[in-house]
């Protein structure tokens, strides 16, 4: 036989031996690694029963779910981008997930997002993610609003007037409502019942959002960079704040020094009649653990110029990293889709932001506030510092203490506003050379 032709005839049979396995192994689903900061029981149970919805109808992947906290992500990501083992899909919030895109570790989404998901995402949702480029890197499924709590019993005992979604306070009102609501029962000169307890031992990102309602922005484009600046918009939130405190004293001072969930055992007790600024997830604690018969209920959000209020959403990213970036993608639209993201939603006691989910019969009943909390979403929207580079750095070095200095009434408001752009520009301009 002919040796070329022989050689031909062996190739030929080699490739005939080998075609199964080259096919099984290109068929074969290729391994996702996805890390879920899902924390609350139901929540956990929501997500895990999504993903394995998506492995159970796809050929092209299958999941692994890994659990990773919120407390630790910030460094578990830090590193798995640094060794280059990256999961392929995390669970993360819209600002550090800019800062990370922004350093390019993250993949650009813009090309690979559908047309009906992007359509369905609220605008303001996907402007939490979308640099100045036009690059996503992040899909935004989750996000929250933060609502007031309050008693329905010392309201009706008050004779106050519930505000409502079409006749929502302003915050002069509100303050007035709260110096009615807070009484000196036994005549020793400190109240026994409180009109507000804020929680803001962590005070940055409310004020910082809720600001947005009297135009205060905090971060100012000037050409290419950022810049602090603390004028009369940014400080009227911080001086209702003080004047609730230490003037009108219609504020509890143990939230000065309290997170949120700290205070709702004085809620449940009637020792605060509200709790102002804290975020819509808050309603599940009540619900779950609060008194059989206790009479709550969900106020809109406070008006200054307008109702405005700044929510990072949570989102799901792909590493630049990730050898699967089709197949994660693919993996992302089905957990995002909008049978999931109601679901997602609801075990977080959270917003999806998909519009038509939002508009579902479970978001929409009145049953524990969800109809007026989710009118609150309309109203949500992207700070301006959702998209600094060098936030992050800023927040805990510069706004975070001075804050607290402020609240414990330690120095004065203009003071603090003078150190918030000295020390704040000064750490921004090693971002913005």
């Amino acid at each position: 036989m002919n040796p070329s032709k022989k050689s031909a005839l062996l190739s030929a049979a080699l490739l005939v031996t080998l075609a199964p396995s080259v096919s099984a192994q290109a068929s074969a689903p290729v391994k996702l690694r996805f890390v879920s900061l899902a924390w609350q029981t139901q929540a956990i149970a929501a997500v895990k029963t999504a993903v394995a919805g998506c492995n159970a109808q796809s050929k092209s992947y299958q999941v692994d779910y890994q659990q990773v906290s919120w407390d630790s992500i910030q460094d578990y990501l830090t590193t798995s981008f640094e060794a280059k083992n990256v999961p392929d899909v995390f669970h993360y919030e819209s600002t550090p997930v800019m800062e990370f895109g922004m350093r390019g570790y993250l993949t650009d989404l813009s090309k690979m997002v559908p047309a009906e998901m992007k359509k369905d995402v609220a605008r303001g949702a996907w402007d939490t993610v979308t640099a100045d480029n036009g690059n996503i890197y992040g899909v935004p499924f989750l996000w929250e609003s933060l609502i007031t709590l309050y008693n329905k019993d010392l309201f009706k005992a008050a004779g106050i007037r519930v505000p409502t979604v079409a006749k929502p306070w302003s915050w002069a009102e509100f303050q007035q409502a709260s110096k009615k609501l807070t009484i000196d029962k036994n005549g020793d000169g400190t109240p026994d019942q409180y009109g507000s307890a804020f929680g803001l031992r962590a005070p940055t990102n409310r004020i910082l959002n809720l600001a947005l309602g009297f135009g205060g922005n905090y971060f100012y484009k000037s050409g290419n960079k950022y810049v602090v600046k603390v004028g009369d918009k940014e400080k009227a939130l911080l001086k209702i704040l003080m004047d609730m405190h230490y003037a009108e004293r219609s504020a509890s001072p143990d939230g000065l020094t309290a997170q949120s969930p700290e205070l709702f055992a004085g809620f449940f007790s009637g020792k605060f009649a509200m709790l102002p600024g804290i975020g819509v997830w808050a309603r599940q604690t009540i619900a779950e653990s609060g008194p059989k018969n206790f009479n709550w209920g969900v106020l809109p959000p406070i008006k200054a110029t307008s109702q405005a209020q700044g929510s990072a959403t949570q989102t799901l990213s792909i590493p630049a990293a990730s050898a699967h970036k089709k197949e994660a993608m693919q993996f992302i639209n089905c957990l995002t889709n909008r049978t999931n993201d109601g679901k997602l939603a609801a075990g977080d006691w959270l917003f999806p932001t998909r519009t038509s989910s939002l508009k579902g019969s479970y978001f929409q009943s009145a049953d524990n506030g969800w109809k007026v909390a989710s009118e609150s979403a309309k109203y949500l929207t992207m700070a301006p510092f959702q998209e600094v580079n060098g936030f992050t750095e800023v927040k805990s070095k510069v706004l975070t203490p001075i804050f607290q200095q402020l609240l414990a009434n330690r120095i004065t408001l203009d003071d603090a506003a003078k150190q918030i752009e000295q020390q704040g520009n000064e750490v921004l301009a090693k971002y913005y050379k």
